[in-house]
């Protein structure tokens, strides 16, 4: 039997996805330390927020908050409502049942992210029947559904596969196909294409494009790298030193940054157009 969704009547006109004044606080040796400072946006349907922003800056903590995976120590305050239900503060026993289901995750190293020892069918199928119940037979079409999905070729032979049997690019597929195949209203894609080339890591964007419009489903995408937001983004958020730096569309963002920081991330970037340009390091 199915396991009932934790989060199934949305309340009226409320967006997929707010977060107001999220702060994550750490303590230290020489008291408390906030690594996100009052951080706060919305995502609907169908929408990709972007944020950006050096290491350190807060991007990854954010999203760990919202998904209640913050490390030991750590603690989040402020709101992060999905469909206008809080997130903060509920039980774990309420979290484990909303991440994969609710929302879902796709980090940046798929090959620590899957268990060596299993098949790539075998560890889908786990996720699938933790949430939804159902037999196992039942559970198998939809991973190799899944799986056909995300473009992996003969998905019935591959589903019994290890993950070393994969490339990098294949094996973020499968994250993907994990992320997806319990339909999730949000995806938290976490540097997803950082260790890929970039052939690979435009068919990984193109992808999750697709599987955007095909579901609906809203996206944050945490990176670094401007040229990848300007790519899947509706909105950015820049972050830097924990705090919300600039926010505003992909057009705005780009065309007419308004902080220094931002217009010193989008000096850096290199251009094909001269290649004999001296490279810029942020100095913002």
């Amino acid at each position: 039997m199915s396991t009932p969704r934790t989060i199934s009547i949305p309340v009226a006109g409320a967006p997929l996805l707010e977060v107001e004044r999220l702060t994550v606080t750490f303590p230290t040796s020489s008291g408390p330390v906030d690594v996100v400072r009052g951080s706060s946006f919305r995502v609907d349907e169908g929408q990709t927020l972007g944020i950006v922003g050096e290491s350190g800056s807060g991007k990854s903590m954010t999203s760990l908050a919202i998904m209640g995976l913050l490390p030991r120590g750590g603690t989040a305050t402020g709101s992060a409502r999905l469909f206008g239900h809080e997130l903060l503060g509920r039980s774990d026993r309420d979290l484990r049942r909303i991440r994969g289901d609710r929302i879902a995750m796709v980090f940046q190293d798929p090959l620590s992210s899957l268990n060596p020892y299993y098949t790539v069918g075998l560890q889908i199928t786990e996720a699938y029947r933790a949430h939804r119940g159902g037999s196992r037979a039942a559970a198998r079409k939809v991973a190799i559904e899944a799986l056909d999905r995300v473009r992996i070729a003969d998905p019935e032979r591959r589903f019994d596969q290890y993950p070393h049997q994969f490339s990098g690019g294949m094996r973020q597929r499968i994250m993907i196909a994990m992320a997806i195949c319990l339909e999730p209203d949000l995806v938290i894609c976490d540097e997803p294409t950082t260790a890929l080339d970039v052939t690979v890591q435009a068919q990984i964007l193109e992808l999750l494009k697709d599987l955007q419009r095909g579901t609906g489903m809203g996206m944050v995408f945490i990176t670094h790298d401007l040229a990848v937001v300007s790519r899947v983004a509706d909105d950015v958020l820049v972050m830097k030193d924990g705090a919300e730096v600039e926010r505003g569309t992909v057009e705005q963002i780009f065309t007419a940054p308004k902080a220094t920081y931002t217009r010193a991330l989008l000096d850096a970037l290199p251009r094909i157009d001269d290649p004999f340009e001296t490279l810029k390091g942020v100095q913002a």
